[in-house]
């Protein structure tokens, strides 16, 4: 079977393994009582049930268990222990995420839960980042040490995961948008294998095309009007199976040999994804600006997020998040197309086009009441 087969056939089972487990996760959760019931910063007007990340959870392991049996894809387990790390890791924080859905915790035992994963997930695992590549001043690779390294790591992947956290305010809105970035990473991660730079089978690839998949496979029960949500236990689990499949990219590949435009995706961890997370990062910088300065805490509630600005401005539910997905697919692929083109000024353009189209369609209901 051909490798991308292989990768296929993994999304596919993340996909129908969580398809087929949130109904019994819906259920579950009605029964114990972790159910969202509408609050004034809510969108939804009824009690919804929450612990979609236990769905999650369990489509992706499933496909790793079927990836470990496959004949390409079995050498990732065997080179490194990241899909390991990302298992526990998952596993700790969608716990954390479950007694959340159901008991509402304060944000700093959240917070103590999420640094605690991403530990686990980068000392089991394996997965940090070993070096910072600077392509100016003849400075080239600066290697990181472990403690260094196991810091950063946890750092990066705590912003991640409340930047992800944040934006799951509209129905589908958290899972399109991880899909959408899982995808610009895998993409990046299997182009770099095809041109030779690492293997065909790495855990990064196969990280983003089991969390694509369940993120897929959720989207139905998800998307408006929702039947679940995915809660607390499932966008802390997507942001931190995000944040291992762009920090593994980043260490796999040889930066010098790449070139500044072909190591554009490497610095996205760095800098919690500027491109490929910029929207969910964008809105994470907003709120935490926004609450200071009101002397608020930075985890605390309200109504402003990006989500709701574009409800305000006259747009559905459904439209709202489509929109965000368009921004967000334009600014991930767009980063991860620079690396793979011959020139980046056609990118750019198109890019900037797609930006100017979307900015329109953002602007039409505030341009058809201005023509009222």
């Amino acid at each position: 079977m051909h490798p991308s087969l292989e990768y296929a056939l993994v999304g596919l089972i993340a996909a129908l393994g969580t398809f087929l487990c949130t109904p019994l996760a819906r259920q579950f959760a009605t029964r114990w009582g972790a159910v969202a019931k509408p609050r004034d910063r809510d969108v939804h007007a009824v009690d919804t049930p929450r612990l979609g990340g236990v769905a999650l959870l369990a489509g992706f392991a499933v496909a790793m268990l079927v990836a470990h049996a496959l004949p390409t894809l079995r050498s990732t387990f065997g080179n490194g222990s990241e899909i390991t790390g990302v298992l526990w890791g998952g596993l700790i924080i969608c716990a954390v995420g479950v007694l959340d859905d159901r008991y509402e915790l304060d944000s700093l035992t959240k917070f103590a839960g999420q640094v605690t994963a991403a530990a686990v997930m980068s000392i089991v695992g394996g997965i940090q980042l070993l070096y910072i590549y600077v392509p100016w001043g003849n400075i080239g690779t600066i290697p990181l040490d472990r403690d260094a390294s196991v810091e950063l790591t946890i750092l990066l992947t705590v912003l991640t995961v409340n930047a992800i956290n944040f934006i799951d305010g509209l129905d589908g809105l958290a899972a399109g948008v991880t899909a959408i970035q899982g995808m610009a990473f895998f993409g990046y991660s299997y182009h770099l294998a095809q041109i030779g730079n690492t293997d065909i089978a790495l855990a990064p690839t196969l990280i983003c095309a089991g969390l694509v998949g369940a993120c897929i496979g959720f989207l139905p029960h998800n998307f408006a009007s929702a039947r679940i949500f995915m809660g607390d236990s499932g966008s802390m689990l997507v942001g931190l199976m995000l944040s291992a499949g762009a920090t593994t990219a980043s260490s796999q590949a040889d930066p010098q040999s790449l070139g500044i435009k072909g190591t554009l995706p490497l610095y996205l961890p760095l800098i919690l994804p500027l491109a490929v997370l910029a929207l969910p990062l964008f809105d994470l910088l907003l709120a935490v600006l926004r609450r200071l300065r009101r002397g608020q805490s930075p985890f605390a509630p309200d109504k402003e997020h990006l989500h709701h600005r574009l409800m305000d401005l006259g747009h559905s539910h459904r439209r709202a998040v489509l929109l965000l997905y368009f921004w967000s697919a334009v600014l991930a692929f767009g980063a991860v197309a620079m690396s793979f083109s011959s020139g980046p000024w056609l990118v750019l353009t198109v890019v900037a086009a797609l930006l100017a189209a979307g900015l329109l369609a953002t602007a039409i209901p505030r341009l058809r009441s201005a023509r009222l």
